[in-house]
């Protein structure tokens, strides 16, 4: 049952039906829990333990930590109650009521998995956590109404998906290998898109199945447009104090859905023609099963010339026959050389480090 009215809840209160790993707990007990799990608990429970003590504390802020992908790591500050507000505006999108299931699975230092705790104590779900690792439902046969991924985790995932109900899927984006794998699953899958600065997600698509769209879809209370650059902006009241500018190349249809097209930041000039390195990307992953990225390296007469990064080892001439075979690659998307690493460098949430990585490179 639900005994406090969503709309009169504040991040001080928890949720009459909120379960965690089985159990019901009050404020003062689910603050024990966190003192428990700081102090007897192994590394992925203590940032658990840590969130509770920190979100059940009065400080009406939270500091949180960008995830690196862009830019150094920074610490931020978020109100707990837009991050309330964000959790409401989740459970009012999907639909999601008291005392259904939830897994937690995404490590708890950064926004997402915060919010996944977040979305629990506000909407009184009933959740159970896991240890974050690459196949979350590997060792359990339990279904889930609710669940937060990251495309890897989806990916490694995939026959046994049918355990989650609706599934989110962010931190990256998904490509298209994966989301073709996801076509004939009955596992509701949605793409979000956000930041910490947002809480998270702002809007989400849905990938597989019935009213799939390759446009995003704000949820409640935010709207969209672009600046100068064709860079979305977010309006967002109830969740950030003044609109977001992003780095984000979109197309948008309306004040409520766009199309992500890529960074602006990662635009390659070449020889006049501009570049959006991820749309290059989503063609190239129909060739390749390894990971890679397309990037920039200077040139005398192009400005920019654009190249392939490959992690592991490969046959050169094999990769560049099936490129230029490729009917999806225009010739200005060709990239003009080839070069590997063993392993890539990235963020705790798995997104690779392209300018860190072409520095490794052997020019």
């Amino acid at each position: 049952m639900q005994l406090c009215s969503m709309k009169m809840y504040t991040w001080r209160d928890v949720h009459p039906d909120f379960k965690l790993n089985g159990t019901t707990y009050s404020h003062e007990d689910l603050r024990e829990v966190g003192y428990s799990l700081v102090k007897e608990g192994v590394e992925f429970e203590q940032t658990i333990g840590d969130f509770l003590l920190d979100w059940l504390s009065e400080k009406p802020t939270m500091e949180v930590f960008t995830s690196g992908s862009t830019g150094e790591p920074k610490h931020i500050h978020l109100k707990k109650e837009q991050m309330v507000n964000s959790a409401l505006a989740t459970g009012s999108f999907f639909g999601l009521e008291p005392e259904q299931t939830a897994l937690h699975c995404l490590p708890s230092r950064f926004i997402a998995g915060k919010m996944m705790l977040v979305r629990s104590i506000v909407l009184g779900l009933h959740m159970d956590y896991l240890e974050p690792s690459s196949r979350p439902l590997q060792f359990s046969d339990k279904k889930y109404d609710f669940c937060a991924m990251v495309p890897l985790q989806v990916s490694r995932s995939i026959e046994r998906l049918y355990q989650i109900d609706k599934l989110i899927v962010g931190g990256a984006p998904v490509t298209g290998k994966l989301k073709e794998l996801l076509q004939d699953r009955p596992t509701k899958v949605y793409e979000t898109y956000g930041m910490t600065e947002t809480v998270t997600h702002i809007a989400v698509k849905k990938i597989n199945g019935h009213n799939s769209s390759d446009f995003f879809i704000t949820l409640p209370d935010v709207t969209v447009s672009k600046d100068e650059r064709d860079c979305l902006v977010v309006d967002a009241p109830k969740v950030a104090d003044e609109p977001v500018v992003t780095n984000d190349l979109v197309n948008i249809s309306s004040k409520n859905e766009f199309e992500w097209l890529g960074r602006h930041d990662n635009i390659i000039n070449s020889g006049g023609v501009k570049l959006i390195p991820e749309q290059i990307e989503a063609k190239l992953a129909e060739l390749f099963d390894t990971r890679f990225f397309v990037a920039a390296l200077p040139d005398e007469k192009l400005g920019e010339r654009l190249i392939l990064v490959m992690e592991g080892e490969g046959d050169v001439d094999q990769i560049k026959k099936r490129m230029e075979a490729s009917k999806e690659l225009e010739k200005y998307e060709q990239p003009k050389e080839i070069y590997f690493l063993m392993a890539f460098l990235e963020t705790d949430t798995q997104k690779i480090l392209r300018k860190e990585n072409i520095e490794r490179l052997s020019l």
